[in-house]
């Protein structure tokens, strides 16, 4: 099984990813891959450049084409797999074309802003007004080659909503596969 996961900022889709590891799922991370070609490039790693370079990789080769190289690797392991996160429309609908099943992970703003606080992340050193301009920045309905977070959760085949314990989540990710 592979499954494409998406979800807004600080929905929990780390935690989701570190669940189905310990279910035997491989993990193939689009900010990683996103990060190699940002340090090839010698740009520094943060939000923006993460932005720029997905945008520009899907306006050069296709609007799902970072999710399309990780599939291939995803499929080649021959293992269960997890490819996080999907950030576009034409990524869910790739990943479904491909056989992949799409979860949307989301909760409320407020909740997802202090999550996100309190990992430290690189990226997310930011107030929350900031925070709300960023999410709105990765929301472009209007062009497929670019990142629409709300589009792709849309899309997805379940959501979970994410607005209770770990346990419940993790509950409410055995649900799904099962």
């Amino acid at each position: 099984m592979i499954i494409g996961l998406t979800g807004s900022f600080g929905a929990g889709k780390g935690v989701v990813v570190d669940y189905l590891k310990t279910k035997g799922f491989k993990h193939y991370a689009a900010r990683d891959f996103i990060t190699e070609e940002i340090n090839r490039r010698n740009l520094p790693v943060n939000r923006d450049s993460m932005i720029e370079v997905a945008n520009e990789l899907r306006s050069e080769h296709g609007p799902a084409y970072i999710v399309e190289e990780l599939f291939k690797r995803a499929a080649s392991s021959g293992r269960d797999a997890v490819i996080e996160s999907l950030r576009a429309v034409a990524e869910v609908h790739k990943m479904k074309e491909l056989g992949a099943v799409v979860i949307g992970v989301d909760a409320d703003p407020e909740v997802r802003y202090r999550r996100i606080v309190s990992r430290g992340s690189e990226t997310d050193h930011v107030s929350f007004e900031e925070w709300l301009a960023q999410e709105k920045k990765e929301s472009n309905p209007d062009d497929p080659t670019k990142q629409d977070i709300f589009g792709a959760l849309r899309e997805s085949d379940s959501i979970v909503v994410n607005d209770g314990t770990v346990e419940e989540l993790y509950q409410k990710i055995d649900k799904l596969l099962s």
